[in-house]
């Protein structure tokens, strides 16, 4: 039991410092041909312009969903802060999980806007800065799920504990 636990707890420190190197390597990474530029026909161009608007769009979309999140959580905070309730903890990590589960939504949208701006006429470089930023995004969103579920499991716990 406390061999998996470490294992837990060594493989929760490890694997966000590894895929960060490795996001960092990829980064790095130069492979455009310099003074290789290839033609893109009006067609290509047309089509550029469309995806960037739809991406754009995406991107607000995901203020809008992060943004409306936030200020429903600081108004739900204050409405718990300056309430009479004794339940002060349970409503924080009420409202934290109901961030979180915004904020994944949220990522989501931000990693369509990416795709969608390498769609079209997309360069190696291109393909792996979108490769390291949706990692990133994907990491960012794991381990966002994984506090979401472990604090769902752990109030389930203790509502288990109180009935009985």
């Amino acid at each position: 039991m406390k061999q998996e636990k470490m294992r837990d707890s060594l493989s929760t420190v490890l694997l966000p410092i590894a895929l960060i190197f490795g996001l960092v390597l990829l980064l790095s990474l130069n492979v455009e041909s310099p003074g290789i530029h290839e033609a893109s026909n009006p067609l290509e161009s047309g089509l550029k312009v469309i995806v960037s608007y739809l991406a754009v769009g995406a991107e607000i979309a995901a203020a809008l969903v992060i943004g409306g999140a936030i200020l429903r959580a600081i108004t739900s905070y204050l409405r718990q802060l300056f309430s009479r309730s004794k339940q002060h903890y349970d409503s924080t990590e009420s409202i934290r999980l109901k961030l979180g589960r915004v904020l994944t939504l949220g990522l989501e949208f931000t990693v369509a806007s990416d795709i969608l701006r390498t769609a079209v006429a997309p360069t190696r470089q291109d393909i792996l800065n979108l490769g390291a930023i949706v990692l990133l995004r994907t990491l960012l969103n794991y381990f966002l799920e994984q506090e979401i579920n472990q604090v769902e499991q752990s109030s389930f716990r203790k509502q288990e504990g109180d009935r009985l």
